[in-house]
């Protein structure tokens, strides 16, 4: 996951107050179309070109002007993601697509990556969103199924993993760790996008909020992989965040079945999941003590896969040269992937640690040749 997310206890303050504490502010519309919003983020600033724009497909033309990497989120009003670009570098740009319906939202700009970010808010007006293909309809249907299935599938992983820490048999917990966090690493963008679940289920210590206290606020699968890796001991503590992630878990497989969920925010989704493995998994940050990263890079690629073969039929049809591309760098990670198992139909992967810098640069490469052309996924899919 990313370091740090949006708090959802923020959907209680006011923009307004936002506004005031951050200086927000609005800027001259040079946005090149009405559905398109200049979003130009700076180190204290998030100035958008337009306050109001058309129900139906927007795209959010970010430019970072600050020094710091920033993401940019279009948020409804009680702070579930619509949408998101993250890592955006100091004097870079980005795109994003994305399908509202009429109402009220907040676009956020957050430098640093850190705190509830420099907020604007923003109103899609008009109707309803044009009709859009049936397959799409279908597209997202089956992706609501599937993301339903992987919830369920999780939840019995998770408590085999759970049973494991409370009965104090380290091996067996560590055995179980992994397995249970498959089906949440392939559909994450949308537990992410309730605001409230991640930050319960698998935060990373450094991905703390400020203020808070890592010995009672820390909870989820990492806090639990330390104990499991680095303490090697495990205590009346883990007993009690092992029930807690059993009850946030609980709480997500209830929830998924009601995400919002657009042809557009799949193929965003993707994009996100590959940012996923980019920015932890290659890295080795994700899971820093069981070095069990390839297996999360797996899934986090699966699932991006996953939406880009519901969406496929479509994304042909406007763009074939982007198919073409995708289902050449698909394959080439899948592939890479490979080398790291044995068996293709196990998760049995390599230890991280011992994959050295040269594997690394390459896995790192072969994610990149394909989160370019996966970012442009959202607009092939938007009716032309």
């Amino acid at each position: 996951m990313r370091a740090v997310r949006l708090s959802a206890v923020t959907a209680t303050a006011t923009v307004a107050a936002l506004t005031a504490l951050t200086g927000c502010t609005e800027k001259g519309g040079d946005a090149s179309g009405d559905r398109v919003i200049n979003v130009t983020a700076t180190d204290s600033k998030c100035e958008v070109s337009t306050k109001e724009f058309p129900a139906g497909h927007v795209e959010l033309a970010i430019e970072n002007k600050g020094s710091k990497v920033t993401e940019v989120y279009l948020l409804f009003p009680d702070d579930r993601i619509v949408t998101e670009r993250e890592n955006i570098g100091a004097g870079t740009k980005q795109r994003v697509t994305a399908e509202v319906k009429a109402g009220d939202y907040t676009i956020a700009c957050k430098p640093g990556m850190k705190g509830d970010g420099i907020r604007q808010d923003v109103k899609a007006t008009g109707g309803t969103v044009a009709k859009r293909d049936p397959r799409l309809d279908k597209a997202v249907a089956s992706y609501r199924t599937y993301v339903q299935e992987q919830a369920d599938a999780t939840l019995p992983l998770a408590e085999t993993f759970a049973k494991a820490v409370k009965d104090g048999d380290l091996e067996a917990a560590q055995k179980a760790y992994a397995p249970s966090r498959i089906g949440w690493e392939r559909t994450e963008p949308v537990a992410e996008s309730f605001g409230d679940i991640d930050p319960k289920v698998d935060v990373r210590e450094d991905g703390l909020e400020e203020g808070q206290d890592p010995a009672k606020d820390w909870t989820g699968w990492h806090r639990l992989e330390k104990s499991l890796w680095k303490d090697k001991k495990l205590t009346a503590r883990d007993s009690e965040l092992a029930d807690q992630l059993i009850t946030d878990l609980t709480d997500w497989q209830k929830r998924v079945g009601k995400a919002d969920i657009t042809p557009t925010s799949m193929a965003n989704g993707a994009k996100e999941l590959l940012d996923e493995v980019a920015t932890g998994k290659v890295t080795g940050e994700e899971e820093r003590y069981s070095h069990t990263d390839l297996v999360d890079f797996k899934a986090n690629v699966e699932g991006a896969e996953k939406s880009y073969e519901l969406l496929k039929a479509v994304a042909k049809e406007n763009d074939p040269a982007l198919v073409t591309e995708l289902d050449k760098q698909f394959a080439a990670l899948n592939t890479l992937l490979d080398k790291y198992r044995a068996d293709k139909s196990s998760y049995d992967f390599t230890s991280y640690d011992e994959v050295g810098d040269a594997d690394r640069k390459e896995l790192s490469d072969a994610v990149n040749a394909l989160a370019e052309p996966l970012s442009k996924l959202a607009a092939a899919v938007v009716v032309k």
